[in-house]
C-alpha cells in the first residue's frame, strides 16, 4: 500500500489491527522478556495526521503498553514462526510479539513494512518541502563542503539537522540497537527451547494416559480374578470349618462317651462281682485273698481310669488346639481378604483418578 493512500484511508480509525502477546525487554539484564499483559493484547497501525507520522500503539487496561512512533530505519524481525520483534530507541525499548498462529505473524510483518517504506516517503516529502521554502539550502553543491546531514524531525516540528559527530552518535545507537535484538533474539530461543521441552512432556503424559487407560481392562480382569480367588478362599474357611467342628468334636467326643460308658460298665461289673462275693461268705484267707485281689484290680481299675481320664485331658487339650488352629486358619483368612479389599480400593482409586486425569485433558 502506497503512503498516500494509507493517509486517506485513516484519520481516526487504525490502519490494521490484530491481538498478541505483549513483551518488553528487561531494561536490567537486556536478556530477559517481560510480559507487557496477562492477557492478549489488541495491537494497531495508527497515522498521525497532525504530526504525518505512523504508530503502533497496543492499551491494557488503562494505560498504553506499546506507543511506538515507526521510523524508516527501523526493521521488524521474525525470531521463531509465531514470534516477532523491533527496537524502538526512543523509546530505549525493545517490544516482543507472541502471536496465535504463523498467518497473523506474516500480516503484521508485511503491514510493517509497508508503514516503514510509507514513514520512509513521508520523510523524503518532508525534506522536500523544506529545501523548496528555505532559501538557505538552494546552495549548489560546489559551494557548500560535504558534510552528511540528516533530518531527524517531522514537518510539525522546528527543523534541527545532525553533524557528522551526531552521525557517529546515531551509529553507536545503531550498535546497541542490534546488540538489543540479538540478545533478545538468544531470549527467544530459550523460550522456544523451554516451550518445545514443555509439549514434549505434554505428549509423554498423554501416552503414559493412553497407555494407562488401555491397561484399565486388564485390570478389571486382574479385579474379577481376585475376586473370585477370594469367594474360593472363603468357600474353603467354610468348608475347613465344617470339617474341623464334624471330625474334630464330633468323632472324638463320641469316641471318650464310649470309653466312658465302657469304664461305667467294668465298674458296676466290678461291684456286681464284689458284692456277690460277699453273700457267698467264703472262709476269711480266701476272702482276704479275694479282697487283696479285688483291691489290686481295684487299683489297677483306677490306674486306667486315671490313665483314661489322662487320655481325655490330652483328647480336650487336642481339641482345644484344634480350635486354635481352626481359629488361626480363620484370621489368616479373614486377614487374605482385608488384604484383598485394600487392594481392591486402590485399584478402584487408580481407576477414578486416571479417568479424573483424562476428563481433565
Amino acid at each position: 500500500m502506497k503512503g498516500t493512500d494509507m493517509e486517506k484511508d485513516c484519520s481516526e480509525q487504525p490502519i490494521f489491527s490484530t491481538r498478541a502477546h505483549v513483551f518488553q525487554i528487561d531494561p536490567v539484564t537486556k536478556k530477559n522478556w517481560i510480559p507487557a499483559s496477562k492477557h492478549a493484547a489488541t495491537v494497531s497501525y495508527f497515522f498521525d495526521a497532525t504530526r504525518n507520522v505512523y504508530r503502533i500503539i497496543s492499551v491494557g487496561g488503562t494505560k498504553a503498553i506499546i506507543n511506538s512512533t515507526i521510523t524508516p530505519n527501523m526493521t521488524f524481525t521474525k525470531t521463531s514462526q509465531k514470534f516477532g520483534q523491533w527496537a524502538d530507541s526512543r523509546a530505549n525499548t525493545v517490544y516482543g510479539l507472541g502471536f496465535a498462529s504463523e498467518q497473523n505473524l506474516s500480516q503484521f510483518a508485511e503491514k510493517f513494512q509497508e508503514v516503514r517504506d510509507a514513514a520512509r516517503l513521508a520523510r523524503e516529502r518532508s525534506q522536500d518541502k523544506t529545501e523548496l521554502t528555505n532559501p538557505a539550502l538552494n546552495i549548489t553543491a560546489q559551494q557548500v563542503v560535504p558534510s552528511p546531514i540528516i533530518s531527524i524531525n517531522g514537518p510539525g516540528d522546528d527543523k534541527l539537522f545532525r553533524s557528522q559527530s551526531a552521525e557517529m552518535e546515531l551509529s553507536t545507537e545503531r550498535e546497541r540497537v542490534k546488540k538489543m535484538l540479538s540478545e533478545g533474539s538468544v531470549c527467544e530461543v530459550q523460550w522456544e527451547a523451554e516451550f518445545f521441552s514443555l509439549q514434549d512432556n505434554n505428549n509423554k503424559l498423554v501416552a503414559a494416559l493412553r497407555e494407562a487407560n488401555a491397561n484399565v481392562e486388564k485390570w478389571k480382569k486382574q479385579l474379577a480374578g481376585y475376586q473370585e480367588e477370594a469367594e474360593g478362599l472363603r468357600q474353603r474357611v467354610a468348608e475347613l470349618e465344617s470339617q474341623s467342628t464334624t471330625v474334630s468334636s464330633t468323632d472324638q467326643e463320641n469316641d471318650l462317651s464310649e470309653r466312658l460308658q465302657d469304664l461305667e460298665i467294668l465298674l458296676k461289673s466290678k461291684e456286681e462281682e464284689i458284692l456277690h462275693l460277699k453273700g457267698q461268705r467264703p472262709e476269711l484267707t480266701e476272702l482276704e485273698s479275694e479282697r487283696d485281689d479285688l483291691l489290686q484290680k481295684l487299683q489297677e481299675l483306677e490306674d486306667r481310669n486315671q490313665e483314661l481320664e489322662k487320655e481325655l485331658q490330652k483328647a480336650k487339650q487336642s481339641l482345644k488346639e484344634t480350635h486354635l488352629e481352626r481359629d488361626k486358619i480363620r484370621e489368616e483368612i479373614n486377614r487374605a481378604g482385608d488384604e484383598l479389599d485394600i487392594k481392591i480400593c486402590q485399584l478402584n482409586e487408580l481407576r477414578l483418578g486416571l479417568s479424573q486425569l483424562l476428563e481433565s485433558n
